[in-house]
């Protein structure tokens, strides 16, 4: 077998997050993985006759990013049946009401129309039940919001799922009614929306998830990510996974996230004996999750202190949020799973929600006590000095829904209050307290471009330039281990992933400038000029 490594990068200023030696201007890869660092002409000379150089010119690269939270399954989907209706798409609420009327009018009859990340705060608010009845021509509709907790639903698709005007708000969930007429608004929140989402995901296949992967994988790469954790994994997209994984068609590593909404799925994990880390570099068990909390943007998130603003017609008022599991269902849960060998994260959003979490997780810890669980508490907005506390005392990871920042950070501006913002994601007080906080994108709920986070969590702005309060801005260099290395160390991954190191994999992003030299205020407009997996380019702009 010939020693000569199969792929060198060389001529590039190659940040390696390891403080040893932060930079060089070349790799070597052998079999996937970093084999040999340093100067141009050293790494050059251990070529071989079918080595393959890749010249960098002088560009800058960095680890591959790991976005440790996010839904690739039902993006794929998505990308591939539903309609995105994100704010470029439909600026105002006409422009939305005519996308569905010209697409429901080429639908046949009972066809249900989908859309995905409406976000009513940009684009002119929520329509009425009648208007989306008028535009919908009988076609049973459901839209998702941006946040995936609540949706538009039309009297059709009442009618499909079997909800008549008089009906019930199921558990943990709530039709919104006028509060003058008492009738359906259409807007559905929680375990409600739920009820229609599985209407239209009935017909989903494993064959359509990973025909829909494709595209996903692809946004992934032109992105730098090079690693993706899927939340909330269905057993649908499980095998899927595996097929892809097993006709070459996997085309970013992937961690599985067994979701704890499918009844029965993570107890067919404990039963049989699989643990977080049953696989290999390419597909690998994360853990399992839990989500008891909802959407700040949305205003069903758990707080301890009402919602501010202006309330959504419906809405309970005074209006502290919900939550979506009883307290002692959840802790016995996470207990079986955590002894198990599972990594247990669970949902939190509000400092209510958060701290609802960590009731489970302490069960948890109190029933099988573990030094370095690693457990997590995932997206963790509202970290007060309190919150703060409970997590550093149980040694819990805060999984930080950077992603939120600017796209959402508005809605949470106006509905929790400007001063709220100095416990809005604090990333600052968080690395100097030392509790470790990955970032992560939750696409498809937020664009996955990780420099968009990156930019608020240094510039602590939103994308029109809402406050997110100064004093908890962090560096370049924090900012990108929140998406390399604690992102990798957050799936027990850091042996592998989030630097290259020698014996790491070599799974690298090259941008289009520097990060660290350029203005911050230009974060957001940094681009990838190629990605590496394993050494094999898989991405060229």
């Amino acid at each position: 077998m010939p020693l000569h490594p199969e792929v060198i990068l060389l001529n590039g200023r190659i940040v390696t997050n390891d403080p040893t030696l932060p930079l060089v201007e070349a790799l070597a890869v052998k079999a996937g993985r970093v084999v040999a660092r340093g100067a141009t002409g050293e790494i050059r000379a251990l070529a071989g006759p079918d080595t393959v150089i890749e010249d960098l010119e002088g560009a800058t690269a960095i680890p591959g990013i790991v976005d440790s939270h996010a839904h690739p399954d039902t993006y794929a989907i998505r990308l591939a049946r539903w309609r995105l209706l994100e704010p470029a798409v439909v600026p105002t609420r006409a422009a939305l009401l005519d996308i569905v009327a010209r697409d429901c009018a080429a639908l046949p009859p009972g066809q249900w129309f989908a859309g995905f990340r409406f976000n009513e705060n940009k684009s002119g608010g929520y329509p009425t039940l009648a208007e989306l009845d008028s535009a919908s021509g009988g076609r049973p509709l459901f839209i998702l919001r941006t946040d995936g907790h609540l949706g538009l639903a039309n009297t059709a698709a009442f009618a499909a799922c079997g909800i008549d005007a008089d009906a019930a708000d199921p558990p943990f969930g709530r039709f919104d009614r006028h509060p003058d007429t008492g009738r359906f608004t259409g807007l559905v929140r929680e375990t409600a929306a739920h009820i229609f989402l599985n209407a239209v995901h009935r017909q989903d296949t494993e064959a359509d998830i990973a025909r829909g992967m494709k595209a996903v994988h692809a946004e992934c790469l032109r992105h730098g990510i090079t690693s993706v954790y899927n939340s909330l994994t269905p057993a649908k997209a499980i095998r899927a996974y595996q097929t892809m994984k097993a006709e070459g068609r996997l085309a970013v590593r992937t961690g599985i996230i067994v979701s704890g909404r499918e009844e029965g799925l993570v107890e067919a994990f404990i039963a049989a004996g699989i643990r977080s880390g049953f696989g290999d570099d390419d597909l690998r068990v994360i853990g399992v999750e839990w989500c008891p909390d909802c959407s700040t943007s949305g205003r069903t998130a758990a707080y301890w202190e009402p919602y501010v603003g202006n309330p959504v017609p419906g809405e309970p008022v005074p209006n502290t949020g919900m939550l979506l599991y009883e307290a002692g269902d959840l802790a016995a849960r996470a207990t079986a799973a955590h002894r198990a060998g599972l990594l247990v994260m669970i949902e939190g959003v509000g400092d209510r929600g958060i701290d609802f979490a960590l009731d489970a997780i302490e069960a948890a810890l109190k029933a099988h006590p573990v030094v370095d669980h690693r457990m997590r508490v995932e997206h963790c907005c509202y970290v007060t000095p309190a919150v703060r506390k409970r997590i550093k005392r149980l040694g819990v990871v805060d999984s930080s829904a950077t992603g939120f920042m600017w796209e959402l950070g508005d809605a949470y501006i106006a509905n929790r209050g400007q001063a709220a913002m100095r416990h809005m994601w604090p990333h600052r007080t968080l690395i100097d307290e030392g509790i470790p906080a990955p970032g992560h994108s939750d696409f498809a709920v937020c664009s996955m471009n990780p420099w968009t986070a990156i930019h608020a969590m240094v510039n602590r702005e939103t994308d029109t330039g809402g406050d997110l309060c100064r004093d908890e801005a962090v560096t370049v260099a924090e900012a990108l281990a929140a998406y390399t290395t604690l992102g990798a160390w957050s799936g027990r991954e850091e042996a592998s992933k989030g630097a290259l190191t020698i014996g790491r994999l070599a799974d690298v992003a090259v941008l289009d400038r520097d990060p660290f030299a350029i203005d911050p205020a230009g974060l957001k407009d940094v681009r990838t000029r190629a990605t590496f997996v394993g050494g094999e380019r898989r991405f060229t702009a």
